[in-house]
């Protein structure tokens, strides 16, 4: 008896716990994924959805050319940005270049710069960037050191654990101890995992004892419930970076700060609207029908998983065609979520 109560006593102080942390004290980041979180989609989130404290804009990559691209110019206009708190990024194994692009951002009014030290996609670490770079910290040392002497620029980081393994990270944190870096943001995976497997819990809990720097967590957040386990394993941890979690389910942050596994009544009608601002966002950028719905799917792709039946959702949105088509598909989806909310 005396361990049920005491048992007892235990889960009730942790809703308590529950109830008022992750609305006081937790910080939601929204982690950049390139093709998705751009101004577009953040503009879109914001018109319908609150919760996310801070956007980190997807990356900025010069491909040995010292010019910033048309598309990132306007992803970080501040015309473009009227309601995000929003942290450009950098992807770079290349001093000048980081350099280049701190300057850029500066010029735009931005005081931080990220750089990516996460990607997993092979195009890239094979060319020593993203999570390819953390097994170099003698190079990062390099970078950090020009970029700190010749700029103003106030550096965070975005990282993997490593590429092979997980305590590459390690020999990276006393290079990044000489330097005020703002915050390391780390997704608990390595970068040969890409998305595949478990986050290694077991690694992140190794990286937040072997630095004394501001830790954010990132990796597979995609529920209220799966965002009170992460709490309750790393209870110095007070930021969180949501991605894939983000796109599939853009009620979550909100249902994280208000500390509620239930939907608003109201969800199919606001996500119907947040869909048609997406669409015509999309409409705006892209040209032709079948490109429009291919942006849509790629979303569908994320969104699915909320749905009682993804594969059955994704495949609906894959044959259409047409608008008119994509449109019935759309209303089937949400009327059958509808009847099964």
């Amino acid at each position: 008896m005396g361990n049920l109560e005491s048992k007892s006593s235990k889960e009730s102080l942790t809703s308590i716990i529950y109830l008022y942390l992750p609305s006081m004290h937790h910080t939601l980041v929204s982690s950049p994924l390139q093709g998705f979180t751009d101004f577009h989609f953040r503009n879109a989130f914001q018109r319908f959805f609150t919760g996310i404290n801070v956007f980190y804009a997807p990356y900025i990559r010069f491909n040995g050319r010292m010019v910033i691209k048309p598309v990132y110019e306007h992803d970080l206009q501040v015309k473009n940005n009227p309601r995000s708190n929003v942290i450009p990024q950098v992807m770079t194994c290349s001093a000048d270049e980081f350099i280049f692009a701190a300057n850029y951002v500066h010029s735009l009014g931005y005081q931080e710069l990220n750089w990516n030290l996460g990607c997993p996609y092979p195009m890239v670490t094979n060319k020593g960037m993203g999570s390819g770079l953390i097994a170099n910290p003698d190079k990062i040392d390099r970078i950090l050191d020009k970029v700190h002497s010749e700029t103003d620029i106030i550096v965070s980081m975005k990282m993997r654990m490593g590429y092979e393994h997980s305590r590459e990270i390690l020999d990276v944190f006393p290079v990044l101890a000489k330097y005020p870096i703002k915050n390391i943001g780390i997704h608990a995976r390595i970068g040969a995992q890409l998305y595949r497997g478990g986050v290694d819990l077991e690694g992140f809990q190794r990286c937040i004892e072997h630095t004394d720097q501001k830790l954010y967590f990132n990796g597979d957040i995609t529920t209220v419930a799966r965002f009170e386990e992460m709490c309750d394993r790393f209870p110095s941890i007070d930021h969180w970076m949501l991605g894939r979690g983000l796109i599939a389910d853009p009620f979550l942050p909100e249902m994280i700060k208000d500390n509620t596994h239930e939907y608003p009544e109201d969800r199919i009608e606001v996500f119907s609207k947040y869909l048609d601002t997406l669409f015509t966002a999309a409409e705006k950028k892209l040209t032709g029908e079948k490109a429009v719905i291919r942006k849509m799917l790629s979303y569908w792709e994320y969104f699915s998983s909320t749905f009682p039946n993804p594969t059955k959702v994704v495949k609906k949105i894959k044959k259409t065609k047409t608008y008119e088509e994509y449109d019935a598909a759309v209303k089937d989806i949400l009327a059958v979520e509808t009847l099964s909310y």
